[in-house]
């Protein structure tokens, strides 16, 4: 996949704890919202989301911090798409201090597409399918 941001932000100082970081809560949340624009680059976007019935759960999450982020600090996230299933996809985001280029976090998810009136997997549709495959890509050393 093309190595663009799928999030980009600040750390502001409400993000920070009492050791003076950004908490693990606000990591959790700018991956959460690369997930989104991930997603909407394979073809999983809000209106088709809400017109198909479908939606996403994450199933698997993994967070490995590599540098503290401070207040003020500017973030990046790109995002991997490392393995695309009938029904699962698992990805990767690396968050960079865009200021110094260092990698702070990194988090792999497996995400499920699923039906979310039947509350079950689902497959993924043919063009989605096509979509994501054309984009798997291994991510950088960590």
């Amino acid at each position: 996949m093309e190595q663009q941001a799928t999030y980009r932000g600040t750390v502001y100082p409400w993000q920070c704890d009492h050791v003076g970081h950004m908490n693990i809560m606000w990591y959790v949340g700018k991956f959460d919202e690369a997930n989104w624009n991930l997603f909407a680059r394979l073809g999983l976007t809000p209106g088709y989301l809400r017109a198909s019935g479908r939606g996403m759960a994450a199933v698997q999450q993994n967070i490995t911090y590599k540098r503290e982020l401070l207040a003020g600090d500017i973030v990046e996230v790109t995002s991997h798409l490392l393995e695309l299933r009938e029904k699962s996809i698992r990805f990767r985001h690396d968050m960079i201090n865009a200021e110094t280029g260092e990698l702070a976090a990194f988090c792999e998810i497996t995400g499920v597409h699923m039906d979310r009136k039947l509350r079950k997997s689902a497959p993924f549709e043919d063009a989605i399918r096509r979509i994501g495959l054309a984009h798997l890509a291994e991510p950088a050393e960590a």
